[in-house]
């Protein structure tokens, strides 16, 4: 959105009026676009109703999102950038109206058109815009950048289909497309003036210039064009509303009309179509090579889209061109390594684009480029096959070599001759396949890395980034992840909401270490306040236990343990060892071995990556210990297992109030944070976990006596690796021997035999890397100590609250304040 008197239109008026949010006036404006822009009235399908309504409140965020545009865009106000490639947002409208304070009005305006905010919120579709944590993370970052009144602006992909829609046949998970576009999104607004030309291909040529300087440029390139859609992101109550900016493809021409005139229909609109495949899908396939490319393009195109409008932005108050003040105004945090090829992009801007010298250029780019890392596992830090960069970006490849060199060089200058050291650091990886490594141009073109929990950064500097930890200790740096309270505790839970703000007020919703408040009530004495706790939670299992029924079939029993495990299926967080547990359970429950016994609710969902077997094959395990498990008489209610097919933001809004139980049971030193984690903390939910990620810190944050640890630590995995032998394991638990009979025997695959061959393989391999039947014994052990807290609700509740009353830390106000404070260096408003 520009406001800057040279675009503004003579008819425009220089102020907007804010507009009435009073009932009557509210029901009339949703009134007005149901029939004048949609053309539609009495007994129209109900997404009519969700637009009409999405854009009565879309109105009413115009005048604060031009006013927060012309507060940001005041010539010196330093400004962020954050770049990832996935927001995971959800939906829109419960949390604009939450954030806006409309709630109530427009709940008695529907009254009177008989219809319910909750059957039209029901409508909206869940965004497509990314697939698990990273991009959730990055959403609840947007949500309290604007809640603190921070100038930052995302900038992401807007793309026409989500992941994929997951569904279970069988009990495999098959796959659709998620077009979640096909009716259109009306929070979004088109900013068709302000399209940028990406470029891919070609060739580099030198040149001289005017003066007579040797310069080079990239030229017989096939361009692409980035269309910006600009989305609102509300702060909460301040009238500020800050900007996620979504990038679609587009050909440059829309066809050849030559080509179509002589008859090549196909070959006429090729380029149009080959240019939005980049915005079509989230997350290619990238087993093939045109699933490589595919994401090759789609991330250059985000770097290089979002850096030339940042430039655009700046330049237009700065006529001179002078780069001087660039880096004082500008902080680009990229989001893990997805967009880091945007540290060569900046540098080629600079160079090629506006003509300054290397070191200029550089000295800008490392001054203003952050790097966000997510994962400690080395094969998930991106690698290009140098080839492929040749082939799409042969400019960028050029700049890569000249940064490598330069850096290269300066580490040879401190550790002379150690060519080891210099093989290990290049960005350029030697093999059979060059490579680019990734995450290794960011740490070297960015003046902070920052890892994501303690034991991550900790990790990162002791273990993965070593060496460059060595060379720039200065550099690097921890922000623990949080989740934004308004999304995930005020809206999610409105059971919760209430009981909390009868009893400690409302500011906890901004200021959530206000929540410490609840310490008291969860004291013996606070009984009532306990009960009605009790009766939120029921409630909430009742909604879940709806949906449960609804989406798989299964009867869960509001009075039993809610036992979940919702997250992305991968081996790393070990969603085998739950259904071991459950295999357990069974196996007890036909032995007759009841003591101690908590009835128990068993959900897992998470979405598998198409290409990994091995994550399809833990999906199909569970949904069949699941169906034999649910239609085994003797069992009845004392188990009950269920996989929730296209877990998503909404459903997990659902998930995370009614959980009594949160599993985070990741391999120690393997889970980066985790954010789940959190949102289930904030809603009261208790713990099991392993000495992992963020589980440390909420750990460390409501006492070892209010959560359940287990498993082997980070080093004792390291201590272990070498020598693990997990069929001796076996031979020596009789509970863990039983498990693993039943699943050698076929027992939850009769008329499949052998389709569990590679998990039964994997987990006695002695190179297992996640080591799940290490950790058996005690995860078992455990989660007897788990049944025997249950039996015991009164001292349940009070863990309950305890967990809630000590979860302000792991909000993303704390977050967001401290990447500020340490490596953005905006301007913050006093009021906050």
């Amino acid at each position: 959105m520009n406001t800057h008197p040279s675009n503004q239109m003579p008819f425009l008026p220089v102020e907007l009026d804010p507009l009435n949010n009073d009932v009557e006036t509210l029901g009339s404006d949703f009134q007005r676009y149901l029939s004048y822009h949609l053309g539609r009235f009495q007994g129209c399908p109900p997404v009519y109703l969700y637009n009409a309504l999405a854009y009565t409140i879309r109105d009413r965020l115009m005048v604060d999102w031009r006013n927060t545009w012309d507060e940001y865009l005041k010539p010196g106000t330093r400004r962020a950038y954050y770049m990832s490639l996935e927001f995971l947002i959800g939906r829109s409208l419960g949390n604009n109206l939450l954030n806006m304070d409309l709630d109530a009005n427009i709940k008695s305006a529907l009254y009177h058109y008989c219809t319910s905010l909750e059957e039209i919120a029901s409508e909206e579709p869940d965004a497509g815009l990314g697939n698990g944590g990273l991009g959730r993370l990055a959403a609840c970052f947007m949500d309290s950048c604007a809640s603190l009144r921070l100038p930052v602006v995302g900038y992401g992909i807007r793309y026409e289909y989500g992941m994929f829609r997951q569904h279970i046949e069988n009990g495999y998970q098959t796959e659709e497309p998620d077009h979640w576009l096909r009716d259109g999104n009306p929070w979004e607004i088109e900013r068709a003036e302000y399209a940028q030309r990406i470029q891919f291909g070609g060739r580099s040529e030198t040149y001289r210039d005017a003066e007579n300087k040797m310069r080079t440029r990239w030229v017989e390139t096939e361009d692409v064009l980035a269309i910006p859609f600009d989305m609102p992101i509300a702060g909460y109550r301040n009238k500020t509303v800050n900007t996620l900016r979504l990038w679609k493809a587009s050909a440059t021409d829309e066809f050849n009309l030559q080509e179509f005139n002589q008859g090549d229909y196909t070959e006429a609109v090729q380029a149009k179509n080959n240019a939005e495949h980049i915005s079509m899908v989230l997350y290619p396939n990238d087993s093939s090579e045109n699933g490589k490319e595919l994401r090759l393009r789609q991330q250059y195109f985000l770097a290089s889209a979002s850096l030339q409008d940042a430039i655009r932005i700046w330049e237009r108050d700065h006529t001179e061109h002078d780069y001087s003040q660039f880096a004082a105004e500008h902080v680009f945090q990229m989001n893990d390594t997805h967009p880091t090829i945007a540290v060569a992009e900046l540098m080629r801007l600079l160079i090629d684009e506006k003509q300054l010298g290397w070191d200029q250029a550089w000295e800008i780019t490392s001054q203003c480029m952050a790097y966000t890392n997510h994962t400690l596992l080395p094969e998930a830090l991106e690698r290009w096959p140098v080839h492929l960069f040749a082939k799409l970006l042969p400019r960028l490849l050029e700049i890569i070599y000249e940064i490598n060199a330069r850096f290269l060089r300066l580490v040879s200058m401190r550790w002379p001759g150690d060519t080891e050291r210099q093989r290990r650091m290049s960005i350029i990886e030697e093999g059979a396949v060059r490579q680019v490594r990734m995450a290794w141009l960011a740490i070297v073109g960015s003046f902070s890395i920052n890892g994501v929990a303690a034991l991550h950064s900790e990790l990162l500097v002791k273990d993965l980034f070593h060496d460059f930890y060595e060379l720039w200790p200065e550099k690097f740096n921890n922000k623990t992840n949080g989740v934004t309270p308004r999304r995930w505790l005020a809206n999610a839970n409105l059971g919760l909401t209430a009981l909390v703000n009868q009893h400690i007020g409302t500011d906890w919703v901004a200021h959530l270490e206000q929540l410490e408040k609840l310490k008291p009530f969860a004291e013996p004495s606070q009984t009532a306040f306990q009960q009605a706790w009790r009766e939120v939670k029921h409630a909430n299992k009742q909604r879940l236990a709806k949906l449960v029924r609804a989406e798989c079939g299964v009867d869960f029993d509001p009075h039993a343990l809610f036992d979940i495990q919702v997250k992305r299926i991968h081996e790393y967080k070990r969603q085998l060892l739950n259904i071991l547990h459950v295999i357990h359970l069974y196996s007890r429950i036909k032995q007759g071995r009841l003591d101690n016994w908590a009835n128990r609710c068993v959900l897992i969902g998470g979405k598998a990556a198409p290409g990994y077997v091995m994550a399809k094959s833990i999906i199909k395990l569970i949904n069949s210990v699941a169906d034999l498990v649910n239609n085994d008489p003797e069992v009845g209610k004392q188990l009950k297992v269920a996989f929730l097919p296209n877990y998503r933001v909404s459903s997990m809004e659902i998930i995370a109030p009614a959980a009594d139980l949160s599993e985070q049971i990741s391999t120690a030193g393997k889970e980066a944070s985790g954010t789940g984690n959190m949102k289930f903390m904030m809603n009261g939910a208790l713990t099991i976990g392993t000495y992992d990620g963020a589980n440390i810190e909420i750990l460390e944050a409501v006492g070892e006596e209010n959560f359940f640890l287990f498993g082997l630590r980070e080093q004792e995995v390291k201590d272990l690796c070498h020598q693990y032998r997990p069929w001796e394991l076996v031979e020596k638990d009789a509970d863990l021997k039983s498990v693993m009979q039943l699943l050698s025997c076929g027992h939850f695959n009769s008329f499949e035999p052998g389709i569990f061959d590679n998990i039964i393989n994997s987990l006695l391999s002695s190179n297992d890397p996640w080591m799940t039947l290490a950790d058996f014994r005690s995860y078992v052990d455990t989660q007897e100590k788990v049944s025997l807290t249950w039996q015991d609700q009164e001292r349940w509740t009070r863990m309950s609250i305890l967990n809630t009353a000590n979860s302000g830390f792991f909000s993303t106000d704390r977050t967001m304040h401290e990447y500020n404070r340490d490596i953005w260096r905006l301007p913050i408003s006093s009021e906050n």
